[in-house]
């Protein structure tokens, strides 16, 4: 894998850590996929392996993700979904045709075609996007508390409150900003 570029953040819904790969959206957006090869390491890293992607894949990858981006976060606050990102997910969907396959060790990986490598995994990611914005699985949307991230995660906790992305970059972040105000605060009133 590269490492000239930024961390993947990796979660354990695969649509929603496809959206993370642009984070900081309302801030100084981070690209996490800027090339096609770029594309290719986080399909692996998701067990979705490619030999090869194209530009013209990427920008398909890249509508995907920013479709799924749409939807989940109108679906998080409970809008209508925006038409042309429904079409999208759907598009992708169905064009696809990956295959589930059960491994020895009782996990599921997927069987991507060889001549439709990408557009297998890019439906593969659609089906998922659906299954979560649909209400299929046991979670709820919400968004990201930070201001600059406002990314779209799929809360799986017992209480469902979770705020944040990832605890360990937009929560660790935010946090430390509430401690540091609070001791700007405490050392100008001891003054």
């Amino acid at each position: 894998m590269r490492t000239e570029y930024p961390d993947f953040r990796l979660g354990t819904v695969l649509a929603t850590s496809f959206t993370g790969t642009l984070s900081e959206r309302h801030g100084n957006a981070v690209e996490r996929i800027p090339t096609p090869h770029r594309l290719i390491d986080w399909l692996a890293v998701n067990g979705l392996d490619v030999d090869s992607c194209t530009t013209a894949q990427l920008d398909l990858a890249r509508e995907l993700r920013e479709s799924i981006h749409a939807a989940a976060t109108a679906a998080a606050v409970q809008d209508p979904l925006p038409a042309s990102a429904v079409q999208v997910i759907n598009d992708r969907s169905a064009q696809g045709r990956a295959a589930a396959a059960l491994t020895p060790e009782g996990k599921r990986r997927w069987l991507l075609g060889s001549a439709s490598g990408v557009e297998d995994a890019l439906g593969v990611i659609a089906a998922d996007a659906i299954s979560i914005i649909s209400g299929e699985r046991d979670g709820r949307l919400a968004l990201c508390a930070s201001p600059t991230c406002r990314a779209a995660f799929f809360d799986t906790s017992r209480s469902r409150t979770r705020r944040w992305c990832d605890m360990n970059t937009c929560g660790n972040r935010q946090k430390k900003a509430r401690f540091n105000a609070g001791r700007r605060k405490d050392s100008g009133s001891t003054d």
